[in-house]
């Protein structure tokens, strides 16, 4: 972990930088400036081309090009001779990252980090790629043979380069124009996404295409839902065969417990050893859901070593969650995490050595480049998996002595909001306090420590030190997360909030021209374009989110505004959700909750009846996705009481029946009569099922 500007090495401009990717460059010879008014204002004053270097801390080949290109004192001197040099960490500032992404694949054909952007002094891009070698291979130019060729020109072709700029900002700024589509919200549009994915389903490996595989919890959560409600058994098969493979392969940390970012190969066997909190996040909630599903114990105990690591190395003193873990320890991608064989006997003994090789596919030879990966090769049942506890606990107090990947320290809004919200959900359905416990300290970090002097939402946190306004993105996930919070708490603070982030985000993001979200505020100056994008990346689209957290905080509000809202979101975006459906699972998930029409389930009763934990266990226990659920504690204090009476429309006029625990299931507001029983409510919850 960072704690600070790098010392005892000649520095530049990232030495007092907050972001630990930046501090990663600080030592460079290259004349760094992070993205700001300094560095623009000397290229429009020199009239040079910016290079813009996108990555971010937990990325293995900016590693790489950082080492071969960025402390190599030649190509640092032509680079300081001939351009103005930024660094932007893309985590910091995902809204510049997408739109310099956007002119990457416009102008190379694929994306990815390290991105290599070349722009006018005003911002515009004419070159781009990702990493370049510092010598021609790979294809690919070598990176000093790239900066000759783009300062030649810039010098010598300065009027076409400018106009390639101007053509492509101008395309840019096409792409976030977004009209509403004709054409109804149909049961069509999510079969559709159903079909796709079960058409490109690994049904030797699990997962959706070839590899690389990156797991796709959206994908998992849909199957489900399309099961829940049809009946569909292809559809739940190639989820819980996903997840499935996933757990077993060496994509997973059998020892710490965790996913890393994807695999490098189609049997999940090689992963890119970085471990981000955001994948940890959303698979949390897709075991979650198979857990509920299946009442499997394999998937709980994938959610219970996923989230204790979580705990244990992501969560700050303060409570929010840092954002990753590196992939490289001592500059080699994975060291820290593979084994030889002699390194396993050693910390256990050759007999308990050989059954934990037999099950963890541990050899003399390895399974990765001499070394071995532990991914089960072997059904581990209940007995074996206890005899084998012991053994993955040695070899893990044995790892934590080697040189630990880089952390990446830094709280970001919207990925706290996926971690908050999986914490609810994962507390509610294995009834684990410390789960909650851990998420209201994440809630209350953000009221507490991420607001400007005028209440505002701030992005970035990282020693003691907040900046960048919060996001749309940001609003949309931390009330999402919230609002899942007070469902599984019911405590009415986390609601007040996630609704007081709804407002603002309706507030500084909405269009009021076609509905929709963009990504940032009106005012920014930065920006060549404003852009509304429904595409989900590794994380869900902030339209996604928005659409999902104004559903849910409708469903209890019964705010008609909330749900008008999100159902604009839904048809603008209704015919990418038609035409190329894997690149908008999110979405589709909340036009699935739209159309479903989940139940809302009003629970009026004193806090201490049995029936009331017995009904509560029963709904929980059940996979009800969208649902809604709040609690009128009939013996609570009246200030409080009327508190969560005015911001929760489900339970006003919701009384105890005779004086007994009391559940009213409803849909769209519409309720039934209510019950007084756990067994009949069950049996009203099972009825809806499809």
């Amino acid at each position: 972990m960072l704690k600070g500007p790098v010392t005892g090495a000649p520095t530049n401009r990232l030495r007092d930088s907050l972001s630990p990717y930046l501090l990663q460059h600080a030592g460079n010879p290259v004349d760094w400036y992070p993205w700001g008014d300094e560095a623009l204002e000397r290229a429009r004053k020199e009239k040079k081309p910016i290079f813009l270097s996108i990555g971010y801390a937990a990325c293995h080949w900016c590693h790489v090009m950082a080492h071969e290109s960025f402390e190599n004192d030649l190509i640092a001197r032509y680079m300081n001779e001939h351009f103005v040099n930024v660094k932007l960490d893309r985590e910091e500032r995902p809204d510049l990252d997408e739109i310099y992404m956007n002119a990457t694949l416009a102008l190379s054909g694929s994306g990815g980090w390290p991105m290599s952007v070349f722009l006018t002094p005003d911002l515009k891009p004419f070159f781009a790629g990702t990493y370049f070698p510092p010598d021609a291979r790979y294809g690919r130019p070598g990176f000093l043979q790239l900066l000759e060729s783009i300062k030649d020109a810039w010098e010598q072709q300065h009027e076409e380069v400018v106009r390639q700029a101007d053509r492509l900002a101008h395309a840019i700024g096409r792409m976030a124009q977004v009209s509403s589509s004709p054409g109804l919200l149909t049961q069509d549009l999510v079969a559709r996404a159903v079909r796709a994915l079960v058409a490109s389903f690994d049904d030797r490996w699990g997962g959706f295409g070839g590899a690389p595989k990156f797991p796709n919890s959206a994908a998992i959560l849909l199957l489900l839902r399309e099961h829940r409600r049809t009946g569909n058994e292809e559809a739940k098969s190639a989820a819980l065969f996903t997840l499935e493979k996933m757990a077993d392969g060496g994509i997973y940390d059998h020892l710490g417990g965790g996913f890393a970012r994807y695999s490098t190969d189609e049997e999940w066997l090689v992963p890119h050893f970085e471990k981000m909190l955001y994948d940890n996040a959303q698979l949390a909630r897709a075991y979650t859901a198979a857990f509920l599903v299946t009442k499997d114990p394999r998937w709980e105990r994938v959610v219970r070593e996923t989230l204790d690591y979580v705990l244990r190395e992501m969560q700050s003193p303060e409570g929010g969650f840092y954002s990753a873990q590196d992939a490289d320890s001592e500059g080699v991608e994975g060291k820290f995490y593979v084994w030889s064989l002699a390194e396993v006997e050693k910390v256990l003994g050759a007999e308990d050595a050989k059954v934990l090789s037999s099950a963890y596919d541990v050899s003399k030879g390895g399974n990765f480049e001499g070394h071995n990966i532990l991914h089960p090769v072997r059904e581990i049942d209940l007995a074996l998996r206890a005899r084998l506890a012991p053994m993955r606990k040695k070899l893990l107090q044995a790892r934590e002595k080697r040189v630990p990947p880089l952390k990446d320290d830094k709280v970001l809004a919207d990925w706290n909001g996926f971690m908050i919200h999986a914490l609810a959900e994962a507390g509610e359905a294995l009834g684990e306090p410390r789960y909650l416990d851990a998420a209201r300290r994440a809630a209350r970090f953000f009221s507490r420590e991420m607001k400007d002097g005028k209440g505002r939402l701030l992005r970035v946190w990282r020693l003691g030190r907040k900046h960048t306004d919060a996001l749309q993105v940001d609003h949309a996930s931390l009330a999402l997360g919230l609002a899942a919070l007070y469902q599984a708490t019911f405590e009415i603070e986390w609601l007040e909030e996630a609704r007081a982030l709804a407002g603002a985000m309706i507030e500084r993001f909405w269009s009021s021209e076609e509905g929709g979200f963009y990504a940032t505020e009106a005012d920014r100056k930065d920006l060549i374009a404003r852009t509304m994008s429904p595409h989900d990346g590794a994380t869900p689209s902030g339209n996604s989110l928005a659409a999902h957290a104004l559903l849910a905080l409708h469903r209890l509000t019964g705010e008609e505004d909330l749900e008008e809202k999100a159902v604009a979101t839904l048809r603008l975006f209704r015919e990418t959700m038609e035409k190329a459906p894997p690149a908008v699972l999110v979405m589709i998930l909340a036009l699935a909750d739209h159309l479903d029409g989940p139940p809302e389930i009003a629970l009026v009763s004193r806090a201490s009846d049995p029936e009331l934990a017995e009904m509560l266990r029963l709904v929980r226990e059940r996979f009800l996705p969208g649902h809604a659920l709040a609690l009128r504690k009939t013996d609570a204090a009246r200030e409080d009481d009327e508190r969560t009476l005015r911001l929760v429309r489900l339970l006003q006029g919701k009384e105890a029946k005779e004086g007994k625990a009391t559940a009213h299931v409803c849909r769209k507001f519409a309720c039934e009569s209510p019950v007084v029983s756990a067994v009949e409510l069950a049996r009203r919850l099972d009825a809806k099922r499809r």
